[in-house]
């Protein structure tokens, strides 16, 4: 019950054709999750195990990718420790963490209760899909919820001791937790998606950072992935070396250079999401200049072919297809 270009992909086995997945596969670029939206909302979806599984499975029948994910959300975990949350249609809280109020939000035993509508969906998930696919799920980065509950506020750094003290004491056991529970209920990698670190300065980064991803690595050695968005490849050798499954890597990221540093686990992306939006004529340009230079690589075990952050709602379907299509043409 697994993809084997993606257990390939893992173990960094030789392979000609890469697994395909797209970060928000299943979303609003999807007539299939369009007309489901129509009767329910965003949060009926991801809550409703049985919804939430046919979302989930609906792109993967659609477009044939060879790795399904979890339909949820990076914010119910905080919403679970107690922060309002509603999406309208983007996500909202009532309230934000603060000095003030910091020491009410670290009921992690009553969070992680919340989140076990994952659980059965990720089960329900498993039993629709064929056995030749595989099912990964995912949290949100430690630094990126952090910003989320805090109101995005650029004053609190991670030096701040109210912020490592709320990212430490707080998220990084519920994290654990919630990866925990979404690799007992069947899925075979838990992806940590961290896409707020444009701010988290370098010294930072260096040596306080990696130290909790650190420690999520070593609690689920080879069984959780990482992408982070806007560190340089400079900032990215610091984790390499560190037990994740492997690492997806935005669109300004020269994959060349990783696959030269990167010894193990898979290596993800990262065609630019926003030429996918193109008109079809000029978005098989930009992706035939994409693989000509993934071609150049002499090794590339370990790839999983994707984009480089989520998929934009205003993307063609067909654009999809071609590109599925193509990637599998090309490297076959």
């Amino acid at each position: 019950m697994s993809n084997i270009l993606f257990q390939n992909a893992l173990k960094r086995k030789n392979q000609k054709t890469p697994p395909i997945w797209f970060m928000r596969q299943a979303g609003r670029y999807h007539s299939h999750y369009q007309k489901l939206k129509e009767k329910y909302s965003f949060e009926q979806l991801c809550k409703t195990p049985d919804l939430s599984a046919e979302v989930a499975y609906g792109p993967v029948k659609e477009f044939d990718y060879d790795v399904a994910i979890l339909f949820s959300d990076i914010l119910f975990i905080l919403e679970g420790l107690g922060l309002k949350l509603e999406f309208n249609p983007g996500p909202k809280f009532d309230f934000y963490i603060n000095a003030d109020n910091f020491e009410k939000f670290k009921d992690t035993d009553r969070a992680i209760e919340h989140m076990q509508f994952q659980s059965e969906a990720i089960k329900i998930t498993r039993e629709k899909l064929s056995n030749n696919k595989s099912l990964i799920g995912f949290v949100g980065g430690p630094w990126t919820l952090s910003k989320y509950a805090f109101g995005n506020n650029n004053s609190i750094t991670i030096d701040t001791k109210i912020n490592l003290g709320f990212i430490t004491e707080t998220l990084l056991p519920l994290l654990k937790a919630n990866i925990k529970l979404q690799l007992n209920a069947g899925v075979e990698v838990v992806m940590i998606f961290d896409s707020s670190l444009y701010d988290l300065d370098k010294s930072s980064f260096k040596n306080i950072y990696t130290k909790i991803l650190q420690d999520i690595a070593i609690t689920f050695p080879k069984k959780v992935g990482y992408y982070s968005r806007g560190k340089s490849e400079e900032d990215l050798k610091y984790i390499t070396n560190l037990p994740f499954a492997g690492f997806g890597y935005d669109h300004s990221v020269q994959l060349s250079s990783i696959f030269n540093f990167q010894n193990s686990g898979f290596i993800q992306g990262n065609f630019n999401e926003e030429s996918i939006l193109k008109e079809t004529d000029i978005f098989l340009k930009d992706l035939k200049d994409y693989i000509e230079k993934m071609k150049l690589i002499k090794n590339l075990n370990g790839w999983v072919c994707g984009l480089g952050h989520g998929i934009n709602k205003n993307t063609p379907e067909k654009n999809v297809h071609l590109f599925i299509e193509n990637i599998r043409k090309e490297f076959s």
